[in-house]
Order: structure tokens, then sequence, then C-alpha cells
């Protein structure tokens, strides 16, 4: 960072809220300025209104003029006019949201360089529950959605719980616990940040969890437990990571030196995502474990669309992951660990939290 500074002749930290600022001002002032086009056209349509539409459980939300009007049925959605934004995601804003993370990772990466934490691999396994609290709190928003009075979680509350909200919602407690964490150790009740850290989230996790499962033994509630799609995404998930890691120690070796340990924790977060896939869309009703689901990313609906079947998608994960790991050289984490670490944090949680999410939906029938 410090020659970062020198280079540029500012500290980074005033470089990110510039830029940061800026990016505010142009999408601010371009919704005054321009409402339909940016605000109507672009912000609402692909990023605010899937929210609305996914919180009021609608097939689809349209914004004729300054209003918001939610349908539900496709005939409806199809028949009426633009703007007009589905839950789920698209190809736009899926590149919307890279960039975000982009920009969220740098500036999280200043924030843990002035907090002097975030160095080690022990900070990657600390971030993992709350890559697990995510999904978790999403699936009780799915719960609740599931629920004909919505079960008190309505809008716009449940808009915390849905994405992209959720990540923030994730990223303000994450951070509560890491200052948490820290001012334990400074005052000499741990040794390390750490311990506590991965505490919080693990008991934060397994309240929402716990919740769940308390939701699935309530009578006359749309929520079941199907433990048998917990095992067999597990085993799946599992399968597929070692015959991953061994393919990749017996053959190309290397791409495993930057990351080791840390290396197969982000092979099974998508392992996880892949085999969530592959049993949640075409094997839930074989388990006797309800109705498939349905893909929501744009990517796996074409491999699925295009394949007819979802365990291609599995082999697409454990490639991408395979290259991802390739990308981490041992002298990139030597450069610079805060930025390293960080970074698999993200890699690890963009399959972890969507593949947790759809398998605790497929767990709970939801």
């Amino acid at each position: 960072m410090s020659s970062l500074q020198e280079r540029l002749g500012v500290a980074p930290e005033r470089l990110w809220l510039a830029a940061f600022g800026s990016l505010v001002l142009l999408l601010g002032g371009g919704s005054l300025l321009f409402p339909e086009t940016v605000y109507d056209g672009f912000l609402w349509h692909y990023f605010w209104g899937p929210v609305q539409a996914d919180a009021h459980n609608a097939v689809c939300a349209v914004r004729p003029g300054s209003t918001v009007e939610y349908l539900y049925t496709a005939s409806e959605c199809a028949a009426a006019a633009e703007p007009v934004a589905e839950p789920g995601y698209t190809l736009v804003s899926e590149a919307g949201y890279v960039v975000a993370l982009l920009i969220g990772i740098s500036g999280t990466v200043l924030l843990l360089e002035n907090l002097d934490v975030g160095e080690e691999a022990r900070f990657f396994w600390a971030m993992v529950p709350f890559m697990l609290l995510g999904s978790a709190l999403r699936v009780v928003e799915d719960a609740h959605n599931a629920m004909s009075d919505g079960g008190g979680l309505t809008y716009p509350l449940n808009t915390l719980f849905i994405s992209p909200v959720i990540y923030v919602t994730v990223f303000v407690v994450a951070v509560a616990a890491i200052l948490v964490s820290i001012w334990l150790t400074r005052q000499g009740y741990t040794d390390r940040y750490e311990r506590p850290l991965a505490a919080i989230g693990t008991g934060v996790f397994a309240l929402s969890l716990g919740y769940l499962v308390v939701l699935a033994v309530l009578p006359d509630n749309p929520v079941v437990f199907y433990p048998q799609v917990l095992a067999v995404v597990v085993l799946l998930a599992v399968a597929s990571t070692a015959l991953t890691w061994y393919v990749l120690e017996r053959f190309v070796p290397y791409v495993n030196e930057g990351t080791r340990g840390v290396g197969v924790m982000v092979l099974f977060a998508h392992a996880v995502d892949g085999a969530a896939n592959v049993i949640g869309l075409d094997y839930m009703v074989v388990l006797n474990a309800g109705n498939n689901l349905y893909p929501k990313h744009p990517v796996n609906k074409w491999i699925v669309d295009t394949a007819g079947a979802a365990w291609p998608f599995l082999v697409v994960k454990m490639v991408a992951a395979a290259f991802v790991l390739w990308i981490f050289e041992p002298e990139l984490y030597d450069e610079s660990p805060r930025y390293t670490t960080l970074l698999l944090v993200a890699v690890a949680s963009v399959g972890l939290g969507p593949g947790t999410r759809d398998l605790f939906r497929s767990m709970f029938g939801v």
C-alpha cells in the first residue's frame, strides 16, 4: 500500500473513496437527469426491480411511469411493456455485480489493512461460516415467501435477505464480528482474533439454520425437511472435490501450489454449487423430495437447456474452479497476502453461497 501511495501521491483510501463517490454521483446524477434511461431502464430494470419482484413473490415487476406493479402470471409479464424485471439474474446484472464485488474487495482490503488483519489463511477459514450464513438467511426468506401471509417477513424488510442486498447484510454482520473479535483480542480475552470471528459466524449461522429446522417441524407449515437431499449433495460434492484434486495433483500439481488446503475448500465450494444444481434440478422427484427446482442464473440455465441435464454444470464448475486456482501462484500470495486471501474468500463465496442456498432450498422444500 505504501508503494502505491508513493507512486500516486495520494492515500489509497482517498483514491478509493473518490472513485466510489464518483460512481455514486454518476449513477445518482444520471437518475435525476435521465430517470427513464438511467434509473428505470438500467438500475431498476436490472438490479432493484428483480429484488422487488422477488420480495413480493411475483413472476415479474413492471414500472409504468413512477409506480411499480407486480404481475403473477407469465402471460401478463410477456405482454407487459418494458421495463420488466423478473426475480433472479441476467447477464447485465451479473456483470454489474462483478464490478461491485471488485470495488467491495478493494475497499475491504483497505479496511483490513488499517485494522492490520486478514493476511493469513486462518482468516479465510474464519470467514467460511459467514458464506453459509448468507445462504441460510436467503432460504429463511424463501421459507417465509412460501407462507400464505409471508410469516411476518414482508416487504420491505424481506429485501434484506434477497440478493444482492443480502450480501450487504452479511458484509455488515461480518465487519461487526471482525471489530468485536479484534477488540476481544486487544483486551486479552483471546490470543487470535480468528477464533472469536469463526465462533460468531458459526453461532449466527447455527441460529439461522436452527430456525429453518424449527419451521420444518412445526405443523401446518410449507417447510419440510428432506435429509436425503443433504446426504446426496454432500456425497456428490465430496466425490467431485476428491476426483478433481486427484487429477490436479496427478497431472498438473503446479495448479495447487499457491493455495493448497484453501484450494481444497475452493474446489469443494464450487462442487457444492454444481452438485446442488444436479440434484435440485434433476433428481428431487427421484429422491422423493418434492418437485425439481429451476435454474435462476443465466449461465447454468443455458447449460441445462443446451445439454438437457444439469450434470454438465458440475463439470463446468470444477474446471472453472481449477482454472482459478491455477491463477493463484505462490508469488501472488507473497506479494500481496491480504488481497490474495480476500480474493480467495470471494472466489469461495461465489460457489458456496449460491450452492448452499440451492442445497437448503432443496433440503427444506422451498
